[in-house]
């Protein structure tokens, strides 16, 4: 007798489930009805917010000066649109959300990030470097540059990483963090650089002439930067030559600075054999305290 009133309560309990679900999603989907409003509304914040921050980058390129420089420009868009966003999504979310107070939302924001910060502890130091990098900083898109066994031309400065294109053609993508923290050599601050040479006479020709001549083919070069002094100092006595440094400026490119090396070291080379004077082989002179006994083959008995 239990077991079949229970079978015929079963209908029963599955009716008032089923009909339990059926008023939650009644009651769910009036409630939804009801907030459509309230959606609406927050959904054309986020389309204000889209075209306010358009515009403000739009204002900026207006605004700045032309003369700033292009990562400052950048910057100033970023940062503005940051600003811009996260006010429009506040208040959308305190729209969507009526229960939730301007208050609450920057209060939970925090502490989000707080916990963001700890986990991405990496991502915002790289963020915070490219921040301050394009802010103010000694290199820009197109400049060359090197920072240990880095050596390549700048692409790209982003917010997190730095996009610089070797030498040798590879794309290498550098945290921002490496290059703030470490120190950079800029090659193209300037337009020119000035770079040299060693090279040497022996040491029973005539410095002085060798001096003059090496100058005078250096100062004729064509890569050489006209406006800038050439410099050609002997350096001292070396093991097999007098030794002589060789110093102008040229382009500060590295492939300006190859082909201005290579145009000098030849024309040196050309001048000094024209000129007669000897650039010496490495050589050394071995002295004997005792004569060395040389044996004639033929001599000897057969």
């Amino acid at each position: 007798m239990a077991s079949s009133a229970e079978a015929a309560a079963a209908p029963d309990s599955v009716d008032e489930v089923m009909g339990s679900v059926h008023d939650t999603v009644l009651v769910t989907w009036a409630a939804f009805v009801d907030h459509m409003p309230f959606i609406g509304i927050g959904l054309t914040i986020v389309a204000l917010t889209w075209v306010m921050a358009w515009m403000s980058t739009v204002l900026a390129a207006r605004v700045v000066s032309k003369k700033a420089r292009p990562s400052l420009r950048r910057l100033i868009d970023r940062l503005l649109s940051l600003a811009i966003w996260a006010l429009g999504l506040t208040l959308a979310a305190v729209v969507v959300f009526p229960g939730l107070s301007p208050a609450k939302a920057l209060g939970g924001l925090g502490l989000l990030s707080v916990a963001v910060g700890f986990a991405f502890k990496d991502t915002f130091e790289n963020f915070f470097a490219g921040m301050l990098m394009l802010w103010k900083y000694p290199f820009e898109n197109g400049d060359f540059i090197e920072s240990g066994d880095i050596m390549g031309r700048v692409e790209q400065i982003n917010i997190r990483v730095t996009n610089i294109r070797q030498v040798t053609g590879e794309l290498l993508v550098v945290p921002n963090a490496s290059l703030f923290k470490n120190p950079v050599l800029v090659l193209t601050n300037q337009p020119v650089r000035r770079i040299h040479v060693v090279t040497g006479v022996a040491y029973d020709e005539n410095l002085a002439e060798a001096l003059e001549v090496i100058e005078t083919t250096v100062r004729a070069c064509e890569s050489r930067v006209k406006d800038y002094p050439v410099q050609v100092f002997a350096t001292g006595f070396g093991s097999s030559s007098m030794d002589i440094d060789v110093s102008w400026w040229c382009d500060s490119t590295p492939l300006g600075t190859r082909k201005s090396r290579n145009e000098i070291v030849v024309a040196i080379k050309a001048a000094l054999d024209a000129a007669g004077i000897e650039i010496p082989y490495p050589y050394r002179t071995l002295h004997f305290r005792a004569p060395i006994p040389v044996e004639n083959e033929s001599s000897k008995p057969g």
